[in-house]
């Protein structure tokens, strides 16, 4: 119970990191995935849950291998810009790629969300260092 102060504060961040960047991603992506997900849309709802993942678990390694808070926010942060590197090269790869999420084609929803998974696991490994 001596480290509970600690754990409700990393995990308090954490929640706050993740929620700023869903925000942030949700600025830089060129369609409108909450007004798609509400409407339906599994493509970016895949898009979407798979970057959060990632993120998180990119965000769960620098909280458990940072030496302090501002540490783990600053390590988040690199791993935010990759992952929003990584939207960038699959929008860029894929052909009409706000037509297709627009359009709900599961296959660029899928994909990018696997993407986005992958990089926030590879992230989350080179954050142990």
């Amino acid at each position: 119970m001596a480290n509970l102060g600690l754990y409700i504060g990393y995990m308090a961040a954490s929640i706050g990191l993740i929620i700023v960047a869903v925000g942030i991603y949700l600025l830089v992506t060129p369609y409108h995935e909450i007004r798609l997900i509400r409407a339906g849309n599994t493509a970016a709802a895949y898009s979407l849950g798979g970057m959060v993942i990632g993120f998180a678990a990119a965000v769960a390694s620098a909280s458990a291998h940072s030496v302090g808070m501002v540490d783990m926010v600053i390590w988040s942060a690199v791993a935010l810009a990759g992952q929003l590197l990584a939207f960038l090269a699959a929008a860029a790869v894929l052909g009409g790629f706000k037509a297709g999420m627009e359009q709900d084609k599961q296959s660029y929803g899928i994909a990018l969300g696997a993407l986005s998974i992958a990089i926030g696991i590879v992230n989350a490994g080179a954050l142990t260092y």
